[in-house]
């Protein structure tokens, strides 16, 4: 891949993972489920809606300029981002598991993209 392609593809990667932040504030802002108007006009869950539906249009770009073995092991980075964003913004704490998996992750990325 090459560098506009990876750094895209990680934009896509902080993208998506900034989502799943924001779906977590849309659900914590929800006080009764049942009615349909804290769903509709739920700002947070409109702003994660949109980045999501910005950060797949962009993440087809990448597919058509990415081999899909290469492209989709970053996807897996969001395990990672995740927690890191959950913590940094929401005071969520990361256990030693998570950072374990995430070096575990790293690992098979890197091994994935020199295998290519």
């Amino acid at each position: 891949m090459t560098p506009l392609v990876t750094t895209i593809t990680i934009l896509c990667v902080l993208g998506i993972s900034l989502g799943q932040i924001l779906f977590k504030k849309a659900a914590m802002t929800i006080v009764d489920a049942s009615q349909w108007q804290q769903w509709v006009f739920n700002g947070w869950l409109i702003v994660a809606l949109a980045l999501y539906g910005i950060t797949t249009l962009v993440w087809i770009w990448v597919l058509r300029h990415a081999p899909l073995h290469l492209a989709y092991p970053f996807m897996a980075l969001a395990f990672l981002i995740v927690p890191c964003l959950g913590w940094l913004f929401m005071g969520e704490p990361v256990r030693l598991t998570t950072w374990a998996g995430g070096a575990l992750i790293l690992l098979g990325i890197t091994i994935a993209s020199r295998a290519a």
